[in-house]
């Protein structure tokens, strides 16, 4: 795979002439780019760079959104934006370290992976700022971590999962009720366990012994990895399962349509991707994320340290949830909804001991 980089401005120019794709490699241009604003006169614009991992910018989640959140900032800000997709982590410092020789005001790295770089590259550009988008950094004064209580999102999943296969009054088309739900996960790395463990423990909320299929591809860009996990969970049971492995769910969401079960997406609203299928997403807005740090930084703040996104901040949520489930259950998951914010329902970012011990 060949590595590109995307300037924003560039990236729209094209579109608007109708230049077909606008990324090497066969990429597509996010679906969300139709314009921009220019910069303001008054001062010279941002200049906001951003490291995505090999999924790519339009791997219909994590990465896309993330970008959303730079594309609107140029639509709305007027900042200059320039996003670069690394072909492995062995690309993450010399691309972080590019755009800090080139001037860049703020550097984004997308995902935990990027610890180790942005921690390198910050420390060597002190009067760059750095964002690190999903695990939290500390203690350096020119980068700020957005971190988000996924945990809270996966629990509300796991709850309406259970709500759906305990309930044998429904006649969803594939439904099995065999008290079995799923998750697939990409790698096992914390962002994806914390998603994790709320699952497991929305679920048992609901249903003490109901039984949670789980296991990992070891990749986040190879939907036929995830498509075959999921068909294996399937087989043993699950009509839903739960995708939280970036590209490679893409695979769990086509196996549900193929195979005629339920999955629920992630990092972003993924209905659109099968309507009949997907149950719901659970998003962490890392696009809104990535809006407020420019538009504070515009603005002459800049916190370092960890901001944390959850569900009282709005910086999580779950996606509406398929028609054809009813209201009652809707409203029962609304409801824990409430009490996760009221902080009646405190759930754990730690997958449950009962996962690994089987009991």
């Amino acid at each position: 795979m060949k590595k590109f980089t995307v300037t924003l401005l560039s990236v729209l120019f094209m579109v608007a002439m109708g230049a077909g794709s606008a990324f090497a490699g066969g990429q597509k241009e996010a679906p969300s780019q139709k314009g921009a604003s220019s910069a303001s006169a008054a001062a010279p614009a941002l200049k906001v760079g951003m490291v995505a991992d090999v999924g790519g910018l339009n791997d219909h989640s994590f990465n896309q959104l993330t970008y959303q959140g730079l594309v609107d900032a140029e639509k709305q800000l007027g900042v200059k934006g320039t996003a670069v997709v690394a072909t492995g982590q062995s690309d993450y410092v010399p691309d972080m370290t590019r755009f800090a020789k080139d001037g860049y005001d703020l550097v984004i790295g997308v995902g935990f992976l990027m610890k180790d770089a942005v921690d390198q590259v910050a420390k060597e550009y002190p009067n760059v700022k750095f964002l690190l988008i999903d695990e939290p950094i500390t203690g350096i004064a020119n980068v700020t971590s957005a971190v988000f209580a996924s945990q809270q999102i996966g629990f509300l999943a796991g709850a309406l999962a259970a709500l759906v296969e305990q309930d044998t009054s429904l006649n969803l088309p594939g439904l099995r009720h065999n008290n079995t739900i799923g998750v697939v996960g990409g790698m096992q790395i914390p962002p994806v366990d914390v998603y994790m463990a709320g699952y497991f423990q929305g679920a048992r909320y609901i249903d003490p012994k109901i039984t949670v299929l789980h296991g990992y591809t070891g990749n986040f860009n190879d939907p036929a990895s995830g498509k075959s996990l999921a068909l294996a969970q399937h087989s043993k049971g699950a009509d839903i399962v739960y995708q939280l492995a970036g590209g490679t769910g893409l695979g769990v969401i086509q196996a549900a349509k193929d195979s005629g079960f339920y999955a629920i997406g992630a990092d972003s609203n993924q209905a659109y991707l099968s309507p009949e299928h997907v149950l719901t997403s659970t998003s962490k807005l890392v696009n809104v994320a990535v809006f407020d740090t420019v538009k504070n930084l515009q603005e002459g703040k800049f916190d370092a340290g960890v901001v944390t996104y959850d569900l009282q901040n709005n910086g999580v949520d779950i996606s509406p949830v398929l028609a054809s489930v009813p209201q009652t259950i809707v409203d029962k998951v609304n409801a824990l909804k409430q009490q996760i914010i009221d902080g009646k329902i405190t759930v754990s970012p730690k997958i449950p001991d009962w996962v690994t011990t089987g009991k």
